[in-house]
Protein backbone atom coordinates (compact mmCIF):
# COMPACT_ATOMS: atom_id res chain seq x y z
CA UNK A 1 0.00 0.00 0.00
CA UNK A 2 1.29 3.49 -0.89
CA UNK A 3 0.67 6.05 1.87
CA UNK A 4 0.63 9.83 1.75
CA UNK A 5 -0.18 12.69 4.13
CA UNK A 6 -3.09 15.15 3.77
CA UNK A 7 -1.91 18.76 3.31
CA UNK A 8 -5.22 20.44 2.44
CA UNK A 9 -8.96 19.75 2.67
CA UNK A 10 -11.40 21.82 0.58
CA UNK A 11 -14.87 20.29 0.70
CA UNK A 12 -14.85 17.05 -1.35
CA UNK A 13 -11.29 17.79 -2.56
CA UNK A 14 -8.32 16.50 -0.53
CA UNK A 15 -4.67 17.25 -1.44
CA UNK A 16 -2.10 14.69 -0.25
CA UNK A 17 1.74 14.69 -0.44
CA UNK A 18 3.99 11.62 -0.73
CA UNK A 19 1.82 9.89 -3.39
CA UNK A 20 4.57 9.45 -6.03
CA UNK A 21 3.88 5.69 -6.39
CA UNK A 22 0.13 6.15 -6.94
CA UNK A 23 -1.52 6.44 -10.37
CA UNK A 24 -4.24 8.61 -11.85
CA UNK A 25 -7.76 7.37 -10.99
CA UNK A 26 -6.49 5.03 -8.25
CA UNK A 27 -8.97 4.46 -5.44
CA UNK A 28 -7.64 5.64 -2.09
CA UNK A 29 -8.71 5.33 1.55
CA UNK A 30 -8.59 8.66 3.36
CA UNK A 31 -7.84 9.01 7.13
CA UNK A 32 -8.56 6.51 9.90
CA UNK A 33 -12.23 6.61 8.88
CA UNK A 34 -11.18 5.02 5.56
CA UNK A 35 -13.30 7.31 3.40
CA UNK A 36 -13.36 6.28 -0.27
CA UNK A 37 -11.74 8.66 -2.74
CA UNK A 38 -10.27 8.72 -6.25
CA UNK A 39 -7.15 10.48 -7.54
CA UNK A 40 -8.16 12.94 -10.26
CA UNK A 41 -4.94 14.92 -10.67
CA UNK A 42 -1.20 14.30 -10.06
CA UNK A 43 1.59 16.89 -9.80
CA UNK A 44 4.86 15.15 -8.90
CA UNK A 45 4.15 13.41 -5.60
CA UNK A 46 1.14 15.62 -4.86
CA UNK A 47 -2.26 14.02 -5.55
CA UNK A 48 -5.65 15.76 -5.80
CA UNK A 49 -8.33 13.36 -4.53
CA UNK A 50 -12.08 13.63 -4.90
CA UNK A 51 -13.66 12.01 -1.86
CA UNK A 52 -16.98 10.21 -2.31
CA UNK A 53 -18.05 10.76 1.30
CA UNK A 54 -18.49 13.73 3.66
CA UNK A 55 -15.07 15.23 4.56
CA UNK A 56 -16.03 17.32 7.61
CA UNK A 57 -13.60 16.75 10.48
CA UNK A 58 -10.69 15.81 8.20
CA UNK A 59 -7.49 17.81 8.62
CA UNK A 60 -3.86 18.04 7.48
CA UNK A 61 -1.51 15.36 8.77
CA UNK A 62 -3.89 12.41 8.39
CA UNK A 63 -2.89 9.46 6.23
CA UNK A 64 -4.06 8.59 2.73
CA UNK A 65 -3.61 5.02 1.52
CA UNK A 66 -3.73 4.03 -2.17
CA UNK A 67 -5.23 0.68 -3.10
CA UNK A 68 -3.26 0.64 -6.36
CA UNK A 69 -6.41 -0.13 -8.37
CA UNK A 70 -8.83 2.11 -10.29
CA UNK A 71 -12.49 2.55 -9.26
CA UNK A 72 -14.08 -0.74 -10.39
CA UNK A 73 -17.41 -2.51 -10.15
CA UNK A 74 -18.15 -6.15 -9.40
CA UNK A 75 -20.12 -7.78 -12.23
CA UNK A 76 -21.92 -11.07 -11.67
CA UNK A 77 -25.12 -12.71 -10.40
CA UNK A 78 -26.86 -10.56 -7.79
CA UNK A 79 -26.87 -7.29 -9.74
CA UNK A 80 -30.52 -7.53 -10.84
CA UNK A 81 -32.94 -6.09 -8.32
CA UNK A 82 -30.12 -4.47 -6.33
CA UNK A 83 -30.24 -0.87 -5.09
CA UNK A 84 -26.76 0.67 -4.98
CA UNK A 85 -25.29 4.00 -3.98
CA UNK A 86 -23.00 5.85 -6.42
CA UNK A 87 -19.98 3.61 -5.74
CA UNK A 88 -21.82 0.28 -5.94
CA UNK A 89 -22.39 -0.30 -2.25
CA UNK A 90 -25.75 -2.07 -1.75
CA UNK A 91 -27.97 0.17 0.38
CA UNK A 92 -29.73 -2.71 2.16
CA UNK A 93 -26.36 -4.20 3.19
CA UNK A 94 -25.14 -0.80 4.42
CA UNK A 95 -28.29 -0.56 6.56
CA UNK A 96 -27.60 -4.00 8.07
CA UNK A 97 -24.05 -2.96 8.96
CA UNK A 98 -24.62 0.65 10.01
CA UNK A 99 -28.31 0.73 10.96
CA UNK A 100 -30.34 3.86 10.24
CA UNK A 101 -27.52 6.18 11.43
CA UNK A 102 -25.25 5.94 8.40
CA UNK A 103 -21.58 6.16 9.29
CA UNK A 104 -18.77 7.19 6.96
CA UNK A 105 -16.25 4.71 5.60
CA UNK A 106 -18.66 1.74 5.63
CA UNK A 107 -17.17 -1.18 3.67
CA UNK A 108 -19.56 -3.75 2.20
CA UNK A 109 -19.26 -6.08 -0.78
CA UNK A 110 -21.10 -5.01 -3.94
CA UNK A 111 -22.25 -8.62 -4.54
CA UNK A 112 -23.14 -11.33 -2.02
CA UNK A 113 -20.06 -13.60 -1.94
CA UNK A 114 -21.72 -16.27 0.23
CA UNK A 115 -24.97 -16.87 -1.68
CA UNK A 116 -25.04 -20.06 -3.76
CA UNK A 117 -26.23 -19.83 -7.38
CA UNK A 118 -27.29 -22.76 -9.53
CA UNK A 119 -24.85 -22.88 -12.48
CA UNK A 120 -25.86 -24.67 -15.70
CA UNK A 121 -23.02 -25.18 -18.24
CA UNK A 122 -23.65 -24.57 -21.94
CA UNK A 123 -20.04 -25.35 -22.95
CA UNK A 124 -18.30 -28.69 -22.37
CA UNK A 125 -14.80 -29.96 -21.71
CA UNK A 126 -12.59 -29.67 -24.82
CA UNK A 127 -14.47 -26.67 -26.28
CA UNK A 128 -12.28 -23.86 -27.59
CA UNK A 129 -13.42 -20.56 -26.06
CA UNK A 130 -12.35 -16.93 -26.12
CA UNK A 131 -13.25 -13.70 -24.32
CA UNK A 132 -16.99 -13.00 -24.47
CA UNK A 133 -18.14 -16.61 -25.06
CA UNK A 134 -20.95 -17.88 -22.85
CA UNK A 135 -19.87 -20.95 -20.84
CA UNK A 136 -22.94 -21.30 -18.63
CA UNK A 137 -26.04 -19.63 -17.22
CA UNK A 138 -27.57 -18.75 -13.86
CA UNK A 139 -31.29 -18.04 -13.53
CA UNK A 140 -30.99 -14.80 -11.59
CA UNK A 141 -34.71 -13.87 -11.67
CA UNK A 142 -37.77 -15.09 -13.59
CA UNK A 143 -37.07 -12.39 -16.20
CA UNK A 144 -33.25 -12.56 -16.49
CA UNK A 145 -31.03 -15.48 -17.43
CA UNK A 146 -27.58 -14.37 -16.32
CA UNK A 147 -24.93 -15.56 -18.78
CA UNK A 148 -21.45 -16.36 -17.42
CA UNK A 149 -18.89 -15.06 -19.92
CA UNK A 150 -15.24 -15.90 -20.50
CA UNK A 151 -13.36 -12.88 -19.02
CA UNK A 152 -11.51 -10.35 -21.15
CA UNK A 153 -8.12 -11.46 -22.59
CA UNK A 154 -8.73 -15.17 -21.81
CA UNK A 155 -8.59 -17.66 -24.72
CA UNK A 156 -8.06 -21.40 -24.68
CA UNK A 157 -9.71 -24.80 -24.17
CA UNK A 158 -12.07 -25.79 -21.36
CA UNK A 159 -10.34 -28.29 -19.04
CA UNK A 160 -13.07 -28.59 -16.45
CA UNK A 161 -16.70 -27.44 -16.14
CA UNK A 162 -19.42 -28.85 -13.89
CA UNK A 163 -23.04 -28.16 -13.12
CA UNK A 164 -23.80 -27.34 -9.48
CA UNK A 165 -24.39 -24.72 -6.83
CA UNK A 166 -21.52 -22.26 -6.39
CA UNK A 167 -20.89 -18.92 -4.75
CA UNK A 168 -19.32 -16.25 -6.92
CA UNK A 169 -15.81 -16.82 -5.52
CA UNK A 170 -15.71 -20.49 -6.56
CA UNK A 171 -14.41 -21.54 -9.97
CA UNK A 172 -17.17 -22.92 -12.20
CA UNK A 173 -14.75 -23.76 -15.03
CA UNK A 174 -11.03 -24.00 -15.79
CA UNK A 175 -9.67 -22.82 -19.15
CA UNK A 176 -6.26 -23.99 -20.37
CA UNK A 177 -4.46 -21.10 -22.09
CA UNK A 178 -0.97 -20.55 -23.52
CA UNK A 179 0.07 -19.10 -20.16
CA UNK A 180 -1.36 -21.90 -18.01
CA UNK A 181 -4.76 -22.73 -16.53
CA UNK A 182 -7.20 -19.95 -15.63
CA UNK A 183 -10.05 -20.37 -13.13
CA UNK A 184 -13.31 -18.82 -14.31
CA UNK A 185 -15.59 -17.52 -11.59
CA UNK A 186 -19.14 -16.25 -11.91
CA UNK A 187 -18.08 -12.65 -11.29
CA UNK A 188 -15.48 -10.27 -12.63
CA UNK A 189 -14.41 -6.70 -11.90
CA UNK A 190 -14.14 -3.87 -14.41
CA UNK A 191 -12.76 -0.28 -14.11
CA UNK A 192 -15.71 2.08 -14.57
CA UNK A 193 -13.97 4.73 -16.66
CA UNK A 194 -13.01 2.26 -19.40
CA UNK A 195 -15.72 1.12 -21.85
CA UNK A 196 -16.08 -2.65 -22.21
CA UNK A 197 -14.79 -3.92 -25.60
CA UNK A 198 -16.90 -5.27 -28.45
CA UNK A 199 -16.31 -6.58 -31.99
CA UNK A 200 -18.12 -4.05 -34.14
CA UNK A 201 -20.55 -1.16 -33.84
CA UNK A 202 -23.70 -1.52 -35.95
CA UNK A 203 -25.87 1.08 -37.63
CA UNK A 204 -28.78 2.36 -35.49
CA UNK A 205 -31.51 1.23 -37.90
CA UNK A 206 -33.88 -0.75 -35.61
CA UNK A 207 -36.55 1.07 -33.58
CA UNK A 208 -36.52 0.84 -29.79
CA UNK A 209 -40.29 0.57 -29.43
CA UNK A 210 -41.67 2.33 -26.36
CA UNK A 211 -45.45 2.29 -26.89
CA UNK A 212 -45.46 6.07 -26.34
CA UNK A 213 -47.09 7.65 -29.39
CA UNK A 214 -45.24 11.02 -29.47
CA UNK A 215 -41.92 9.14 -29.20
CA UNK A 216 -42.46 6.17 -31.53
CA UNK A 217 -44.25 8.15 -34.23
CA UNK A 218 -42.76 11.63 -34.25
CA UNK A 219 -39.36 11.41 -32.53
CA UNK A 220 -38.25 7.76 -32.57
CA UNK A 221 -35.22 6.38 -30.73
CA UNK A 222 -33.14 3.64 -32.37
CA UNK A 223 -31.83 0.62 -30.45
CA UNK A 224 -28.41 1.66 -29.22
CA UNK A 225 -29.34 5.31 -29.63
CA UNK A 226 -28.94 8.27 -27.30
CA UNK A 227 -31.67 10.70 -26.30
CA UNK A 228 -31.94 13.77 -24.07
CA UNK A 229 -35.06 14.75 -22.13
CA UNK A 230 -34.60 18.36 -21.02
CA UNK A 231 -37.35 20.13 -19.16
CA UNK A 232 -38.03 22.45 -16.24
CA UNK A 233 -39.22 21.30 -12.83
CA UNK A 234 -42.66 19.65 -12.96
CA UNK A 235 -42.70 19.03 -16.72
CA UNK A 236 -42.75 15.23 -16.34
CA UNK A 237 -39.14 14.06 -16.93
CA UNK A 238 -39.43 11.37 -14.27
CA UNK A 239 -42.80 10.10 -15.56
CA UNK A 240 -41.37 9.87 -19.10
CA UNK A 241 -38.42 7.85 -17.79
CA UNK A 242 -40.72 5.59 -15.73
CA UNK A 243 -42.84 4.92 -18.83
CA UNK A 244 -39.75 4.11 -20.89
CA UNK A 245 -38.41 1.84 -18.14
CA UNK A 246 -41.70 -0.05 -18.06
CA UNK A 247 -42.62 -0.25 -21.75
CA UNK A 248 -39.44 0.13 -23.85
CA UNK A 249 -38.48 -3.04 -25.74
CA UNK A 250 -35.45 -3.58 -23.46
CA UNK A 251 -34.48 -6.73 -21.56
CA UNK A 252 -32.66 -4.89 -18.74
CA UNK A 253 -33.22 -1.44 -17.21
CA UNK A 254 -30.46 0.46 -15.39
CA UNK A 255 -31.85 3.55 -13.61
CA UNK A 256 -29.38 6.10 -12.23
CA UNK A 257 -30.71 8.75 -9.86
CA UNK A 258 -27.81 11.16 -10.20
CA UNK A 259 -28.03 13.95 -7.63
CA UNK A 260 -31.83 14.07 -7.67
CA UNK A 261 -33.77 15.28 -4.65
CA UNK A 262 -34.07 12.74 -1.86
CA UNK A 263 -37.89 12.64 -2.03
CA UNK A 264 -37.82 11.98 -5.82
CA UNK A 265 -35.35 9.14 -5.37
CA UNK A 266 -37.47 7.75 -2.53
CA UNK A 267 -40.48 7.73 -4.89
CA UNK A 268 -38.45 5.75 -7.45
CA UNK A 269 -37.27 3.26 -4.81
CA UNK A 270 -40.85 2.82 -3.57
CA UNK A 271 -42.55 2.71 -6.98
CA UNK A 272 -40.22 0.50 -9.05
CA UNK A 273 -40.72 -2.63 -6.90
CA UNK A 274 -44.50 -2.08 -7.20
CA UNK A 275 -44.52 -1.49 -10.97
CA UNK A 276 -45.73 -4.59 -12.81
CA UNK A 277 -43.52 -5.79 -15.62
CA UNK A 278 -45.88 -6.17 -18.63
CA UNK A 279 -43.70 -9.04 -19.93
CA UNK A 280 -43.84 -11.30 -16.87
CA UNK A 281 -46.55 -9.84 -14.62
CA UNK A 282 -44.01 -9.78 -11.78
CA UNK A 283 -42.23 -6.78 -10.27
CA UNK A 284 -40.27 -4.59 -12.69
CA UNK A 285 -37.32 -4.89 -10.27
CA UNK A 286 -36.76 -8.43 -11.62
CA UNK A 287 -34.98 -6.87 -14.61
CA UNK A 288 -33.84 -3.57 -13.11
CA UNK A 289 -30.69 -2.24 -11.40
CA UNK A 290 -31.17 0.97 -9.40
CA UNK A 291 -28.39 3.38 -8.48
CA UNK A 292 -29.57 5.91 -5.89
CA UNK A 293 -27.44 9.00 -5.52
CA UNK A 294 -29.32 11.93 -3.98
CA UNK A 295 -28.50 15.64 -3.94
CA UNK A 296 -27.50 15.62 -0.26
CA UNK A 297 -24.76 13.03 -0.86
CA UNK A 298 -21.24 14.40 -1.58
CA UNK A 299 -21.10 15.83 -5.10
CA UNK A 300 -18.10 13.75 -6.20
CA UNK A 301 -20.18 10.55 -5.94
CA UNK A 302 -22.41 11.79 -8.79
CA UNK A 303 -19.64 11.22 -11.31
CA UNK A 304 -19.02 7.74 -9.91
CA UNK A 305 -22.75 6.86 -10.13
CA UNK A 306 -22.87 7.74 -13.85
CA UNK A 307 -19.85 5.56 -14.67
CA UNK A 308 -20.94 2.73 -12.37
CA UNK A 309 -24.36 2.61 -14.07
CA UNK A 310 -23.08 2.54 -17.63
CA UNK A 311 -20.47 -0.16 -16.82
CA UNK A 312 -23.19 -2.42 -15.38
CA UNK A 313 -25.33 -1.70 -18.48
CA UNK A 314 -22.42 -2.63 -20.80
CA UNK A 315 -21.97 -5.90 -18.91
CA UNK A 316 -25.55 -6.98 -19.68
CA UNK A 317 -25.18 -5.72 -23.26
CA UNK A 318 -22.21 -8.09 -23.62
CA UNK A 319 -24.57 -11.01 -22.84
CA UNK A 320 -26.54 -10.08 -25.97
CA UNK A 321 -29.32 -8.22 -24.17
CA UNK A 322 -31.01 -4.96 -25.13
CA UNK A 323 -30.34 -2.57 -22.25
CA UNK A 324 -31.93 0.82 -21.59
CA UNK A 325 -30.12 3.18 -19.24
CA UNK A 326 -31.93 6.15 -17.68
CA UNK A 327 -29.75 8.89 -16.16
CA UNK A 328 -31.72 11.38 -14.08
CA UNK A 329 -30.19 13.89 -14.34
CA UNK A 330 -26.90 14.65 -16.06
CA UNK A 331 -27.22 18.34 -15.03
CA UNK A 332 -26.49 17.37 -11.43
CA UNK A 333 -23.36 15.52 -12.58
CA UNK A 334 -22.27 18.63 -14.52
CA UNK A 335 -22.78 20.72 -11.36
CA UNK A 336 -20.45 18.31 -9.51
CA UNK A 337 -17.84 18.70 -12.30
CA UNK A 338 -18.18 22.49 -11.92
CA UNK A 339 -17.62 22.34 -8.17
CA UNK A 340 -14.59 20.05 -8.44
CA UNK A 341 -13.14 22.20 -11.23
CA UNK A 342 -13.51 25.28 -9.03
CA UNK A 343 -11.81 23.55 -6.10
CA UNK A 344 -8.93 22.53 -8.41
CA UNK A 345 -8.66 26.19 -9.47
CA UNK A 346 -8.95 25.31 -13.17
CA UNK A 347 -9.72 27.95 -15.79
CA UNK A 348 -13.54 28.07 -15.94
CA UNK A 349 -15.55 27.81 -19.13
CA UNK A 350 -19.02 29.19 -19.77
CA UNK A 351 -21.07 29.84 -16.59
CA UNK A 352 -18.25 28.40 -14.47
CA UNK A 353 -18.51 24.90 -15.94
CA UNK A 354 -15.14 23.29 -16.81
CA UNK A 355 -13.90 23.69 -20.37
CA UNK A 356 -13.95 19.88 -20.75
CA UNK A 357 -17.69 19.56 -19.94
CA UNK A 358 -18.62 18.62 -23.52
CA UNK A 359 -15.93 15.94 -23.83
CA UNK A 360 -16.91 14.36 -20.49
CA UNK A 361 -20.55 14.16 -21.57
CA UNK A 362 -19.49 12.75 -24.96
CA UNK A 363 -17.35 10.05 -23.29
CA UNK A 364 -20.44 8.94 -21.38
CA UNK A 365 -22.93 8.98 -24.27
CA UNK A 366 -20.58 7.37 -26.81
CA UNK A 367 -20.59 4.17 -24.72
CA UNK A 368 -24.12 3.55 -26.03
CA UNK A 369 -24.63 1.63 -29.26
CA UNK A 370 -25.90 -1.49 -31.01
CA UNK A 371 -22.90 -3.80 -31.30
CA UNK A 372 -21.65 -7.27 -32.13
CA UNK A 373 -20.34 -8.39 -28.76
CA UNK A 374 -17.04 -10.22 -28.20
CA UNK A 375 -17.10 -13.99 -28.62
CA UNK A 376 -16.82 -16.74 -31.24
CA UNK A 377 -20.35 -16.26 -32.60
CA UNK A 378 -21.86 -13.01 -33.88
CA UNK A 379 -24.25 -12.00 -31.10
CA UNK A 380 -25.96 -8.62 -31.10
CA UNK A 381 -26.37 -6.49 -27.97
CA UNK A 382 -27.65 -2.93 -27.60
CA UNK A 383 -27.29 -0.19 -25.01
CA UNK A 384 -29.58 2.83 -25.35
CA UNK A 385 -29.00 5.85 -23.13
CA UNK A 386 -31.74 8.33 -22.17
CA UNK A 387 -30.38 11.25 -20.19
CA UNK A 388 -32.62 13.74 -18.41
CA UNK A 389 -31.33 17.31 -18.31
CA UNK A 390 -32.63 19.82 -15.75
CA UNK A 391 -31.81 23.30 -17.10
CA UNK A 392 -32.53 26.07 -14.55
CA UNK A 393 -35.93 27.53 -15.39
CA UNK A 394 -36.16 25.31 -18.47
CA UNK A 395 -33.65 27.48 -20.35
CA UNK A 396 -31.96 25.09 -22.78
CA UNK A 397 -29.48 27.72 -23.93
CA UNK A 398 -27.36 26.95 -20.82
CA UNK A 399 -24.08 25.01 -21.30
CA UNK A 400 -25.16 21.51 -20.14
CA UNK A 401 -28.19 21.40 -22.46
CA UNK A 402 -26.20 22.77 -25.39
CA UNK A 403 -23.29 20.36 -24.84
CA UNK A 404 -25.78 17.46 -24.62
CA UNK A 405 -27.61 18.53 -27.80
CA UNK A 406 -24.35 18.48 -29.75
CA UNK A 407 -23.91 14.81 -28.81
CA UNK A 408 -27.34 13.16 -28.74
CA UNK A 409 -29.44 12.34 -31.79
CA UNK A 410 -32.90 12.58 -30.19
CA UNK A 411 -34.25 15.60 -28.35
CA UNK A 412 -37.54 15.27 -26.47
CA UNK A 413 -38.06 18.85 -25.29
CA UNK A 414 -40.52 18.96 -22.41
CA UNK A 415 -42.64 22.10 -22.26
CA UNK A 416 -43.84 23.64 -18.97
CA UNK A 417 -46.85 25.23 -20.73
CA UNK A 418 -48.03 21.83 -21.99
CA UNK A 419 -47.51 20.33 -18.52
CA UNK A 420 -49.60 23.12 -16.93
CA UNK A 421 -52.36 22.32 -19.44
CA UNK A 422 -52.17 18.69 -18.23
CA UNK A 423 -50.94 17.55 -21.66
CA UNK A 424 -48.67 14.56 -20.96
CA UNK A 425 -46.19 13.51 -22.15
CA UNK A 426 -45.38 17.23 -22.44
CA UNK A 427 -43.07 16.76 -25.45
CA UNK A 428 -43.15 19.91 -27.55
CA UNK A 429 -43.70 18.77 -31.16
CA UNK A 430 -42.35 22.03 -32.62
CA UNK A 431 -38.95 22.02 -30.87
CA UNK A 432 -38.24 18.28 -30.48
CA UNK A 433 -36.49 16.21 -33.14
CA UNK A 434 -34.98 12.82 -33.97
CA UNK A 435 -32.01 12.37 -36.30
CA UNK A 436 -32.66 8.61 -36.59
CA UNK A 437 -35.76 8.96 -38.81
CA UNK A 438 -33.90 8.50 -42.12
CA UNK A 439 -32.12 5.37 -40.88
CA UNK A 440 -35.38 3.97 -39.47
CA UNK A 441 -37.47 4.62 -42.60
CA UNK A 442 -36.95 1.13 -44.02
CA UNK A 443 -37.63 -0.49 -40.62
CA UNK A 444 -40.94 1.39 -40.32
CA UNK A 445 -42.03 0.47 -43.85
CA UNK A 446 -41.29 -3.23 -43.19
CA UNK A 447 -42.59 -3.49 -39.60
CA UNK A 448 -45.29 -0.84 -39.23
CA UNK A 449 -46.73 0.28 -42.60
CA UNK A 450 -45.25 1.01 -46.05
CA UNK A 451 -46.52 4.60 -45.83
CA UNK A 452 -45.65 5.16 -42.14
CA UNK A 453 -43.19 8.01 -42.79
CA UNK A 454 -45.67 9.69 -45.14
CA UNK A 455 -48.40 9.59 -42.46
CA UNK A 456 -45.92 10.94 -39.88
CA UNK A 457 -44.84 13.74 -42.22
CA UNK A 458 -48.43 14.81 -42.89
CA UNK A 459 -49.19 14.96 -39.16
CA UNK A 460 -46.11 17.07 -38.46
CA UNK A 461 -47.05 19.40 -41.36
CA UNK A 462 -50.55 19.90 -39.91
CA UNK A 463 -49.09 20.69 -36.47
CA UNK A 464 -46.67 23.18 -38.05
CA UNK A 465 -49.52 24.84 -40.00
CA UNK A 466 -51.56 25.03 -36.79
CA UNK A 467 -48.77 26.95 -35.02
CA UNK A 468 -48.74 29.52 -37.86
CA UNK A 469 -52.54 29.81 -37.96
CA UNK A 470 -52.72 30.23 -34.16
CA UNK A 471 -50.79 33.50 -34.52
CA UNK A 472 -53.42 34.81 -36.96
CA UNK A 473 -56.26 33.65 -34.70
CA UNK A 474 -54.69 35.41 -31.71
CA UNK A 475 -54.44 38.64 -33.71
CA UNK A 476 -57.74 38.81 -35.62
CA UNK A 477 -59.92 35.95 -34.32
CA UNK A 478 -61.21 32.65 -35.68
CA UNK A 479 -63.72 34.29 -38.06
CA UNK A 480 -60.86 35.62 -40.22
CA UNK A 481 -59.83 32.09 -41.22
CA UNK A 482 -60.94 30.43 -44.44
CA UNK A 483 -62.89 27.16 -44.20
CA UNK A 484 -59.87 24.96 -45.24
CA UNK A 485 -57.70 26.68 -42.59
CA UNK A 486 -60.39 26.17 -39.96
CA UNK A 487 -60.44 22.46 -40.91
CA UNK A 488 -56.63 22.35 -40.55
CA UNK A 489 -56.92 23.77 -37.03
CA UNK A 490 -59.57 21.21 -36.07
CA UNK A 491 -57.55 18.29 -37.47
CA UNK A 492 -54.39 19.49 -35.70
CA UNK A 493 -56.37 19.75 -32.45
CA UNK A 494 -57.42 16.13 -32.97
CA UNK A 495 -53.75 15.14 -33.44
CA UNK A 496 -52.77 16.99 -30.25
CA UNK A 497 -55.60 15.88 -27.98
CA UNK A 498 -56.41 12.44 -29.35
CA UNK A 499 -53.01 11.23 -30.54
CA UNK A 500 -50.17 13.05 -28.76
CA UNK A 501 -51.87 13.18 -25.37
CA UNK A 502 -51.37 9.79 -23.71
CA UNK A 503 -52.58 8.80 -20.25
CA UNK A 504 -49.81 6.91 -18.40
CA UNK A 505 -52.29 5.79 -15.73
CA UNK A 506 -54.95 4.35 -18.05
CA UNK A 507 -54.45 0.57 -18.45
CA UNK A 508 -55.22 0.68 -22.20
CA UNK A 509 -53.79 4.05 -23.19
CA UNK A 510 -50.49 3.68 -21.30
CA UNK A 511 -49.09 1.55 -24.16
CA UNK A 512 -49.96 1.71 -27.87
CA UNK A 513 -48.66 -0.87 -30.33
CA UNK A 514 -47.25 0.31 -33.67
CA UNK A 515 -50.19 -1.30 -35.46
CA UNK A 516 -52.64 0.75 -33.40
CA UNK A 517 -50.56 3.91 -33.90
CA UNK A 518 -50.83 3.48 -37.68
CA UNK A 519 -54.61 2.99 -37.51
CA UNK A 520 -55.01 6.03 -35.24
CA UNK A 521 -53.04 8.18 -37.71
CA UNK A 522 -55.11 6.84 -40.59
CA UNK A 523 -58.38 7.64 -38.78
CA UNK A 524 -57.40 11.27 -38.03
CA UNK A 525 -55.97 11.93 -41.53
CA UNK A 526 -58.91 10.15 -43.17
CA UNK A 527 -61.27 12.61 -41.46
CA UNK A 528 -59.13 15.53 -42.70
CA UNK A 529 -58.95 14.26 -46.30
CA UNK A 530 -62.65 13.42 -46.61
CA UNK A 531 -63.76 16.64 -44.91
CA UNK A 532 -61.47 18.70 -47.19
CA UNK A 533 -62.93 16.97 -50.26
CA UNK A 534 -66.44 17.66 -48.95
CA UNK A 535 -65.52 21.34 -48.38
CA UNK A 536 -64.37 21.61 -52.00
CA UNK A 537 -67.76 20.17 -53.00
CA UNK A 538 -69.62 22.87 -51.08
CA UNK A 539 -70.11 21.30 -47.63
CA UNK A 540 -70.69 23.50 -44.58
CA UNK A 541 -67.58 23.81 -42.32
CA UNK A 542 -69.62 24.00 -39.08
CA UNK A 543 -71.39 20.73 -39.90
CA UNK A 544 -68.10 19.02 -40.82
CA UNK A 545 -66.45 20.10 -37.59
CA UNK A 546 -69.34 18.84 -35.47
CA UNK A 547 -70.02 15.39 -36.97
CA UNK A 548 -70.50 12.77 -34.20
CA UNK A 549 -67.83 10.37 -35.56
CA UNK A 550 -65.09 12.75 -34.36
CA UNK A 551 -65.84 11.75 -30.79
CA UNK A 552 -65.34 8.09 -31.73
CA UNK A 553 -62.00 8.97 -33.36
CA UNK A 554 -61.00 10.67 -30.09
CA UNK A 555 -62.04 7.65 -27.99
CA UNK A 556 -60.30 5.18 -30.33
CA UNK A 557 -57.12 5.26 -28.21
CA UNK A 558 -59.03 3.57 -25.37
CA UNK A 559 -59.95 0.58 -27.56
CA UNK A 560 -58.24 -2.68 -26.50
CA UNK A 561 -55.74 -4.16 -29.00
CA UNK A 562 -58.02 -7.06 -29.95
CA UNK A 563 -60.75 -4.70 -31.21
CA UNK A 564 -58.73 -2.04 -33.03
CA UNK A 565 -59.31 -3.33 -36.59
CA UNK A 566 -63.07 -3.84 -36.30
CA UNK A 567 -63.45 -0.45 -34.58
CA UNK A 568 -61.35 1.25 -37.30
CA UNK A 569 -63.55 -0.24 -40.06
CA UNK A 570 -66.66 0.87 -38.17
CA UNK A 571 -65.28 4.43 -37.78
CA UNK A 572 -64.43 4.61 -41.51
CA UNK A 573 -67.94 3.48 -42.46
CA UNK A 574 -69.56 6.01 -40.09
CA UNK A 575 -67.23 8.77 -41.37
CA UNK A 576 -68.27 8.15 -45.01
CA UNK A 577 -71.92 8.05 -44.04
CA UNK A 578 -71.84 11.28 -42.02
CA UNK A 579 -69.80 13.25 -44.58
CA UNK A 580 -72.24 12.20 -47.32
CA UNK A 581 -75.06 13.31 -45.04
CA UNK A 582 -73.38 16.74 -44.56
CA UNK A 583 -73.02 17.09 -48.34
CA UNK A 584 -76.73 16.33 -48.87
CA UNK A 585 -77.81 18.81 -46.18
CA UNK A 586 -75.44 21.47 -47.60
CA UNK A 587 -76.99 21.00 -51.08
CA UNK A 588 -80.47 21.41 -49.60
Amino acid sequence: MKKGIITKVAGPLVIADGMRDANMFDVVRVSKQRLIGEIIEMHGDKASIQVYEETSGLGPGEEVESTGAPLSVELGPGLIGAIYDGIQRPLNEIMKVAGTNLKRGVEVSSLDHTKKWSFTPVAKVGDAVKAGDVIGTVEETAAVLHKILVPNKVEGTIEKIEEGDYNIDEAVAVVKTDKGSVDIKMFTTWPVRIGRPYKKKLSPDILLTTGQRPIDTLFPLAKGGVAAVPGPFGSGKTVVQHQLAKWAAADIIVYIGCGERGNEMTDVLNEFPELKDPRTGNSLMERTVLIANTSDMPVAAREASIYTGITIAEYFRDMGYTVALMADSTSRWAEALREMSGRLEEMPGEEGYPAYLGSRLAQFYERAGRVLVNGTEDVEGALSVIGAVSPPGGDISEPVSQATLRIVKVFWGLDANLAYKRHFPAINWLTSYSLYTDQLEQWFSENAAPDFMKLRGRMLALLQDEAELEEIVNLVGMDALSAPDRLKLESARSIREDYLHQNAFDPTDTYTSLKKQVLMMRAILSYYDKALEALNNGANIEMLVNIPVRERIGRYKYEPENKIESEFDSIEAQLDEEINDVLKRSDD
